[in-house]
């Protein structure tokens, strides 16, 4: 019998090649990397075993893994797989030395993108920290999860996003691939998460503390010394700059005062402090750097740098305009991964790169499989795909619901109000607190505000928005109007309203209603709309329309989300309906779900109607159980003086006793501007 007609009936094909699967990770020694003699004892006896306990002779499982393993220069070539730190930030738009801000002292990042890549369209999915992370951690849109909301998730609320527990986070999935995953140490993710997904997570978790030295490591670093709150909080800026050296603070005559902002002593010391904040967070990057040099894993370790959104001042953070979306974003790409290059070292990278991509691009570098739910793309590497757009959202932002939606390519950016009867800055307690927007407000009411400062505080919003970035980076000449553009208005919208409907935006649905169907359903939105497609198109048409025939049947719609919009359209008309039309609103003060009458109370009381009938709907939603709904009722009541008149006791009894700050802070307001006081909440 031949040698090898007897291997093959030893030893069938299949466990052949699971066999040298195994002997293939013998081969694998420290550092992931692959060995090409066999210079460790421990792996000759292993594989040895093997052969003698399987009886295969030797000459043969040579050959074959001459086959399997590969040979000549391509297995010399196998790398390491990266390590990857995240340096991120807060608040900071693109205020760098490196992308041309003459003011910023920032070294240590000019020398990053100098030696790496800098991104110049690289996009927040939304304007503020926790849905932004939320995009980030899940690699999907929050407007697909319901997690948009700001917060989604607090110890304020009783009632927090859901995510399907099957959608795994990018931590998880690098965990399982073999990486060391730390987190340092802001979370926030805009939902409760009820599992453990990092190997730490915490002050003092670093990847300096791995078990196994030879382990690849995930490392995040949140420097949060940039945040708003370093700016309108004095004694915090001074606290956290102190040993900044006096070379490197910015002198406030110094600063370009935006044109929307009022030029005054206080908005240029405000700015300065800023710019100071960024110089003493170049300093922090510097020390995180210099760690992985020391330790001898900078040419090992992928940089990312970034910030959460754009800068946290008035008209950026919580706002989609680029000043609240665009952030820089600066990748260092050690030599040994060179095949990873999106261009040569020190070039700027114009690409369109979005939050959602970050996961899946992390996951692509560590060699695992990207999970099928991450609607991101990977943006480097052998698998790169290049995004023709980008897509933002804002919903509620504290205690105020306005929502939008933007698609922004390289040249133009599209946003589209829903609620377009709203201020385009409303008014919510954490920025009407700070130093800066009480300038605006001081500039306002002496009537001194440059054209770009009132477009900012202007009462009422366009329904679409369309600004030419390249011309125009500021976004302070809508295009939406102009004859000439009209091709390029339709288009964007039409790519607007396809990303809506692929990804099921479920930021249609008021959060009340989202959460009583998430609670009575027993899973999360994401996956119940999957199974209630039958309004969606409805509800799309429903929340876009401006016709008051549509508007006037979708309050007979069999779902409250589609005669929700259809009450809200009819509020954003500001025009006189026809008389039928209020007959049928009247009649839908009595739907069975109230989030829907209390939307009809409004566009009523926009018609001058402050019956009784549309009171008492009022009375009965600052009293319903869910804190959403709540809020609902005291945004009607904040709106329409006539109403809260009759509602001021229940309305002084909510701010005593209601949980939710959100509902206390909007009611509060409410009674300060009917009385002219200025009572303070948290």
């Amino acid at each position: 019998m031949s040698g090898n007609s007897t291997i093959s009936k030893m030893i069938p094909l299949r466990k052949l090649i699971s066999l040298l699967e195994s002997v293939k990770k013998l081969l694998l020694w420290k550092n992931n990397t692959l060995l090409g003699p066999l210079n460790s004892q421990i792996q000759k006896t292993s594989i040895m075993m093997v052969i003698r306990f399987l009886k295969i002779p030797s000459l043969f499982l040579f050959l074959s893994l001459s086959l399997f393993l590969g040979c000549g220069e391509e297995s010399k070539t196998v790398k390491k797989r990266p390590n990857i730190l995240w340096i991120s930030v807060e608040d900071i738009s693109p205020d760098l030395g490196c992308y041309g801000d003459p003011i910023a002292h920032t070294p240590t990042l000019d020398k990053l993108a100098s030696n790496g890549f800098m991104y110049t369209n690289a996009i927040a999915n939304a304007p503020v920290c926790a849905p932004a992370r939320n995009a980030i951690i899940t690699g999907m849109y929050p407007s697909s999860l319901g997690t948009l909301h700001m917060r989604s998730f607090s110890n304020a609320m009783k009632t927090s996003g859901r995510i399907p527990e099957e959608i795994q986070l990018y931590p998880e999935v690098l965990r399982t691939a073999g990486y060391y995953c730390t987190n340092n140490v802001k979370e926030d993710y805009n939902f409760d998460l009820k599992r453990a997904i990092w190997d730490a997570s915490s002050n003092q978790a670093h990847w300096k503390n791995r078990p196994n030295k030879a382990t690849p490591f995930f490392s995040v670093f949140n420097l949060t010394l940039t945040h708003e709150s370093c700016i309108n909080n004095l004694e915090k800026h001074q606290r956290l700059t102190e040993d900044l050296p006096f070379e490197l603070r910015t002198d406030p005559k110094s600063i370009d005062v935006p044109p929307y902002y009022p030029d005054t002593a206080e908005v240029r010391t405000l700015l300065a402090r800023h710019y100071d904040n960024i110089a003493q967070m170049d300093r922090v990057v510097e020390k995180l750097l210099k760690e992985l040099e020391d330790a001898g894993e900078k040419e090992n370790t992928i940089v990312f740098f970034y910030s959460d959104h754009g800068t946290g001042l008035p008209r950026h953070k919580r706002w989609l305009l680029d000043t609240g979306v665009k952030v820089p974003f600066i990748l260092y790409i050690p030599e040994d991964y060179k095949s990873l290059y999106p261009a040569a070292p020190g070039s700027t990278v114009d690409e369109l790169i979005s939050f959602i991509d970050l996961a899946p691009t992390v996951i692509d570098l560590a060699g695992a499989d990207i999970p099928e739910n991450m609607q991101g793309k990977v943006f480097l590497g052998k698998n790169k795909e290049e995004n023709p757009y980008v897509y933002i959202a804002r919903g509620r932002m504290d205690e105020r619901y306005d929502m939008q939606r933007g698609v922004r390519s390289k040249q133009f950016k599209y946003l589209r109000y829903y609620e377009p009867n709203k201020p385009f800055i409303q008014f919510m307690n954490t920025p009407e607190g700070g130093p800066l927007m009480k300038e605006i407000r001081k500039a306002e009411e002496k009537g001194t505000l440059k054209d770009a400062g009132w477009q900012m505080v202007a009462k009422k919003k366009p329904i679409e928005s369309l600004f030419n970035l390249v011309s125009d980076p500021l976004e302070l000449n809508d295009l939406a109007r102009d004859p000439i553009m009209q091709d390029t208005l339709q288009k964007m919208r039409a790519v607007h309203d396809r990303w809506m409907l692929d990804i099921m935006d479920v930021g249609l649905f008021p959060e009340s209603i989202m959460r009583t169907w998430e609670t009575d359903n027993d899973q999360p939105i994401y996956n119940w709309i999957r199974s209630q497609e039958n309004f969606y198109d409805d509800l799309l048409m429903m929340s876009s329309t401006e016709d008051e025939n549509i508007l006037y049947r979708g309050l007979n719609h069999d779902n409250e989300a589609v005669r929700y919009w259809a009450g809200q359209g009819l509020y954003n008309l500001e025009t006189k309906v026809k008389p039928a039309t209020l007959k049928q609103l009247k009649k839908t003060l009595n739907d069975t779900v109230i989030n829907v009458s209390i939307s009809a109370a409004r566009a009523l009381l926009s018609q001058g109607d402050s019956s009784k009938e549309v009171i008492k709907i009022l009375a009965e939603g600052l009293k319903a159980e869910n804190e959403w709904t709540r809020l609902q009722t005291a945004l009607v009541l904040d709106d329409f003086e006539t109403a809260l008149k009759p509602l001021v006791p229940a309305a002084k009894k909510s701010i005593e006793q209601d949980y939710n700050k959100y509902v206390v802070r909007v009611l509060n307001r409410g009674l300060n501007k009917l009385y002219g006081t200025s009572n303070k909440v948290k």
